[in-house]
């Protein structure tokens, strides 16, 4: 029988997506493919990009890997001078093509395509209102809310219809959208998800995260601002900010583990030297004798050399990940134990045998993957594993756009740290502070959304909002 092993780990939490947009290029779709190429860790479910010949809208999209879905055949199906993409992994809304992002319309004012990254915890009560007054959903994605929104805006210009439709909802988005004249980008006031700005050449770019801009070798500008939004069009880049002013709540779990390490997201240094600076920090407050210090591949790299530095012990590779994992494996008789991990890391005996080992992730989730590892390692010689985390525990789910676990099935809700130590089989167990965690990332405290360390969501829930999101059970 056939056993569905996703690309990223089971026991890890999910970002919903990537957007991009490209204003002033003629080849606009073929460096929006490359952008989505390098966001592919955002969504590995679904792509699509949508592009612009000032007189048409062309769609290309589908479920998969970016590279297997945009041919060159594919491609030159999409001219144009502007385009919008987006990678898919499904929270709300669910799988399935039509729920494929960007979505595109065609309206009184025209043409209209939107893609977004973030969840609206409001999208299933403006969606039954929008229902009550005639609007007929082709999909369940709460993107298509936003389109109908402004489809129904009594606003006199496109743009006045977008600012209203992203006035009423409520939640995260980093959203991007094409028009026939140009490209919008905006952020939701709080700034949970990243959005960036660039150039290349004459032409202008938004994407999720830096990284995007340094494959199409374009500049990065800067940061766009929690409640910003930008119009890119043939006058350039026009700023504004139409949204109420609130608490900046940036997700601190991109530095964790969602941005790749070499992005600039939140106006900030790399990735890769924030988590290092976690290592660091992790080490300083739960240093442990030992030999060596591994990480879990590939996530775990950074905040491993990190603790290496910090508590003076050697960095070593005793866990080899194969990189060309697939999504569908047969699945082997029960003999053949722990296989979901083994096809994914594998010790190596000559690096762990007889040595007290610190092995370093950057979070656990279940604890289940942690289970394994622990006893793949011994199984490998270890004398001692030490399981040192590089964020707090996660007791709380998310809901502005990371596919997160209820509340039940994440360990450290119901849980001690010494409890999990037991579970998982590991000698010790160790998290990094919340405390330590804001003390080594940019910028100032209270910046960051860290409701999933510590339940403190930074938008107030309705009741009707805390039913729809599970937060509490409806009475009987």
């Amino acid at each position: 029988m056939a056993n569905e092993l996703p690309l990223i780990s089971p026991d890890k939490f999910h970002d919903e997506c990537a957007v991009f947009g490209i204003y002033g290029h003629k080849e606009a779709a073929n460096l929006a493919y490359l952008g989505l190429y390098a966001l592919q860790h955002r969504g590995q479910e679904a792509s699509g990009i949508v592009s612009n010949d000032g007189e048409q809208f062309y769609v290309e999209k589908g479920q998969g890997l970016v590279a297997d879905i945009f041919s060159q055949q594919a491609l030159a199906r999409l001219p144009g001078t502007m385009a919008i993409g987006h990678n898919r992994y499904s929270t709300a809304g669910g799988a399935g093509l039509k729920n494929v992002q960007p979505l595109s319309v065609n309206f009184a004012f025209g043409n209209l395509a939107v893609a977004h990254n973030g969840n609206l915890i409001n999208a299933t009560m403006l969606r039954s209102e929008l229902e009550a007054y005639g609007a007929i959903f082709q999909s369940t994605s709460d993107t298509e809310v936003i389109i109908h929104l402004i489809a129904h805006s009594r606003a006199d210009t496109l743009l006045d219809r977008v600012i209203d439709s992203l006035t009423q909802v409520r939640g995260a988005f980093s959203v991007v959208l094409m028009t026939d004249q140009g490209i919008v980008a905006a952020r939701d006031p709080h700034g949970f998800r990243p959005l960036c700005l660039g150039r290349f050449r004459d032409a202008w770019i938004v994407a999720s995260e830096s990284c995007a801009f340094d494959l199409l070798d374009a500049e990065y500008v800067r940061e766009i601002e929690p409640g910003e939004l930008v119009v890119l069009d043939h006058q350039g880049v026009t700023s504004y900010k139409p949204f109420a002013q609130t608490k900046p709540a940036m997700c601190v779990f991109e530095y964790v583990y969602f941005a790749r390490p070499d992005s600039r997201i939140f106006g900030g240094k790399a990735v890769y030297s924030i988590r290092k600076a976690f290592g660091r920090q992790l080490a300083q407050e739960s240093r442990v004798d030992a030999d060596i210090v591994i990480p879990v591949p590939d996530s775990g790299v950074p905040a491993a050399l990190g603790y290496s530095e910090g508590s003076g012990f050697p960095f070593e590779t005793g866990l080899i990940r194969n990189h060309y994992v697939g999504r569908t494996f047969i699945e082997p008789e029960q003999s053949i134990r722990h296989f979901g991990v083994k096809v994914k890391l594998n010790a190596v005996p000559e690096v762990l045998e007889g040595k007290r080992v610190v092995v370093v992730d950057d979070s656990l989730v279940r604890g289940t993957t942690s289970r394994k590892i622990v006893k793949m390692l011994r199984h490998a010689g270890a004398k001692e594993v030490h399981m040192r985390i590089s964020s707090p525990p996660i007791v709380s789910p998310c809901f502005y756009g990371i596919d997160t676990p209820t509340k039940k099935e994440l360990i450290a809700s119901s849980h001690t740290t010494e409890e999990i130590r037991k579970y998982i089989t590991a000698d010790s167990l160790a998290y990094l502070s919340l405390d330590g965690m804001v003390k080594a990332a940019p910028g100032t405290p209270g910046q960051y959304c860290d409701a999933c360390f510590t339940e403190q969501y930074p938008i107030s829930f309705t009741r009707a909002e805390e039913l729809q999101l599970g937060l509490f059970e409806a009475p009987r």
